[in-house]
């Protein structure tokens, strides 16, 4: 029996210790500062709210300690406005979660195979919304990194010969020379939504 592509799959160790790699340039680290920067401007926004809230929290939970007969529901309040706080919070930081690890993948390698560009179609542990893979193999047949993609319809089976550039977050970066668009060349707050191989 002929061993499942996750069998034969490299591991991060061994995809630097086997394959060529360069760094990434100032232009491709550019377009994911950009990102990060379009997403910030969408995430000052909850920022600036949760702060707002914090303080009306303390305000709220001071006059309401200070012992004045009117005043002492305002303790009931600031609660409230903790959890509106927290709520906030967290959505600016889930905003911010992706492009951070994406500028932060920039310092990690960019491979370099000459190999095979495979495609597949998804499978019984695909998660919901997940049409196949898309994945990255080296002439021996193992697979130095694989991802899953979104759309309509199941990929077909397909494997052609390729010069590839990949990077482990944000999938492959150029085949054959030619960009993907991993990298989009207009400004673009999705930069580093792509989700990472498992």
């Amino acid at each position: 029996m002929a061993p499942s592509a996750r069998d034969t799959s490299l591991t991060a160790v061994e995809r630097r210790q086997l394959l060529a790699m360069r760094r990434w340039s100032p232009d491709e680290r550019q377009v994911v500062v950009r990102g990060l920067l379009g997403r910030l401007a969408i995430a000052v926004e909850p920022a600036i709210i949760a702060l707002l809230f914090g303080f009306f929290t303390l305000a709220l939970w001071r006059k309401g300690m200070d012992g004045s007969a009117e005043h002492s529901g305002l303790a009931l309040l600031a609660p409230i406005f903790g959890l509106g706080a927290a709520a906030f919070t967290i959505y600016a930081i889930y905003l911010m979660r992706a492009p951070v690890r994406a500028l932060r993948e920039t310092y990690e390698p960019i491979f370099i195979v000459d190999g095979f560009l495979r495609t597949r179609a998804r499978d019984d542990l695909s998660e919901r919304g997940c049409n196949g893979y898309v994945a990255v193999l080296l002439e021996d047949g193992r697979v130095a990194c694989e991802w899953p993609t979104i759309g309509d319809g199941d990929l077909a089976a397909v494997q052609t010969p390729a010069l590839l550039e990949f990077s482990e977050f944000g999938g492959i970066h150029r085949i054959d020379g030619a960009p993907t668009g991993v990298l989009p060349s207009v400004r673009n707050i999705g930069v580093g939504s792509n989700r990472p191989p498992r």
